[in-house]
C-alpha cells in the first residue's frame, strides 16, 4: 500500500463531514450564516463526503490494477526491471502528492470536532462607531401594549432616526450580550448580518439604571428609551435605555439580527 494513496479522498470526507455536523444534524451554521443557507450546505457537504469516498473506490481498483499488470511483465530481465522502476517511481509520486495538502485536514477536523463560537464582544467592540446620519424620517406605529419586543436593531433606528418619537412614553424589551465601554459603561449588544458573520456589524444600545454583567452574557432587558443628542446626528449614538429589569437568558440558537 503507498502512503498518502487514500489522502485527498479522506480530506474530501473529513470536509463533507465537518459540513453536515454544523448544518444537517444541528443548527450551529446560523453562527456562520443565515438560515436560507442550509439546504445548500447540506447538499454541498454530503455531495463531497460522496466524493471522497468515489475516489477511494477509483484509487483502491486502480491501484490493484496496476499491481496485477506489472507482475505479469515482471519477468523481462533487468532492462525491464528498470522499467517497473521507473514507473513505479512515476506512480508513488502521483499517488502521494504534496505532503502540505495534509493542512487543509486541520480546519475541516477543527469545525468537525470544535465548532467556534458565535461572533461576541470581540467583534462588536471592533465595529466603530455610527458614523453620520441615515436620514431622519417617521417610522410605522408600534403594535400596543407594553412591553414591545423589538431588536436592537430597531430600537437603535427608532431612538436616533425617528421624527416622530415612536418610543417615547413605551416600555421596551431587547435581547442580546453585554458588551463594556468606558467608565463603567455596558450596552446590549446584536450583530447585525445580510448574509453570512463575514459581514456582520454591530447594533447596540447602552443600559442605565442596571449593574454591569461579564462581557458576552446574554440578557433580555426590559426598560423605557433615554432621548439623548440631536435626531439622526453621531450624538444620538448609542441610544439609550433606562433599565426596569434584567433577566440572563440562554445564547438563541440563532444569535444574529437579520437586516
Amino acid at each position: 500500500m503507498r502512503r498518502g494513496r487514500y489522502g485527498p479522498a479522506l480530506l474530501l470526507v473529513l470536509v463533507g463531514a465537518a459540513i453536515l455536523r454544523i448544518s444537517a444534524f444541528s443548527e450551529l451554521y446560523l453562527r456562520y450564516v443565515q438560515a436560507g443557507l442550509r439546504p445548500y450546505l447540506v447538499v454541498s457537504g454530503a455531495a463531497l463526503v460522496l466524493l471522497g469516498v468515489a475516489t477511494a473506490v477509483v484509487r483502491r481498483t486502480g491501484h490493484g490494477g496496476e499491481e496485477g499488470h506489472g507482475d505479469e511483465e515482471g519477468h523481462g530481465g533487468e532492462e525491464g526491471h528498470g522499467g517497473e522502476e521507473e514507473h513505479g517511481g512515476e506512480e508513488g509520486h502521483g499517488h502521494r502528492g504534496p505532503r502540505t495538502a495534509w493542512l487543509l485536514a486541520l480546519p475541516a477536523l477543527a469545525l468537525l470536532l470544535f465548532p467556534p463560537p458565535a461572533l461576541g464582544s470581540y467583534s462588536a467592540e471592533r465595529e466603530a462607531a455610527q458614523r453620520a446620519a441615515q436620514g431622519v424620517g417617521t417610522f410605522p406605529a408600534l403594535p400596543a401594549g407594553d412591553p414591545v419586543e423589538l431588536t436592537v436593531g430597531e430600537f437603535a433606528s427608532r431612538a436616533i432616526y425617528d421624527s416622530g418619537r415612536s418610543l417615547k412614553g413605551r416600555t421596551v424589551r431587547l435581547t442580546g450580550f453585554v458588551t463594556h465601554g468606558d467608565d463603567g459603561t455596558w450596552y446590549v449588544t446584536r450583530l447585525l448580518v445580510s448574509c453570512c458573520a463575514a459581514d456582520a456589524t454591530t447594533s447596540k444600545a447602552e443600559i442605565r439604571g442596571a449593574d454591569a454583567l461579564p462581557a458576552d452574557t446574554w440578557v433580555t432587558v426590559t426598560g423605557t428609551w433615554h432621548p439623548k443628542g440631536t435626531l439622526g446626528t453621531d450624538s444620538a449614538w448609542p441610544p439609550v435605555l433606562d433599565a426596569a429589569t434584567v433577566v440572563r437568558v440562554r445564547e438563541p440558537a440563532d444569535p444574529y439580527e437579520k437586516r
